[in-house]
């Protein structure tokens, strides 16, 4: 019984633990540093599968054509997650005016690891 529970042990030391791996930014729309025509909607998509109540993201404007000092205004938006749940959709109630953007985004997967990012845009 001994040498069962000393093999099982040292068994369960070298098993393959399962990957859990952060979850990384794969693609977003618009892209990082990217101009774009005026959109409705954001989407971000990750690596994992995330966890919705402790993921979100938000768009500030942080220049506006004409404006010498504009400081940054949140864009209302309703935040989604799409059915592969990797991915975050952000829909404005009108296409975002031209301007500069900042987008700020925080993810949690099973991990339980909170990873977050920022990137800005422009909308010419």
């Amino acid at each position: 019984m001994r040498s069962y529970l000393l093999a099982a042990a040292t068994a369960l030391m070298f098993a393959a633990a399962p990957a859990v791996a952060h979850p990384k930014l794969l693609s977003a729309s618009p892209a990082p540093n990217a101009t774009v025509a005026p959109a409705a909607r954001v989407q971000l998509t990750f690596s994992e599968v995330l966890v919705p109540k402790l993921s979100g993201a938000e768009v500030l404007m942080t220049g506006m054509p004409g404006m010498a000092a504009h400081a940054p205004a949140k864009m209302d938006a309703k935040l989604s997650l799409a059915a592969d749940r990797k991915t975050l959709i952000l829909t404005f109630a009108k296409p975002l005016p031209k301007g500069s953007y900042r987008l700020d985004w925080y993810v949690v997967s099973a991990d339980t690891h909170r990873v977050k990012g920022s990137y800005v845009f422009v909308v010419a």
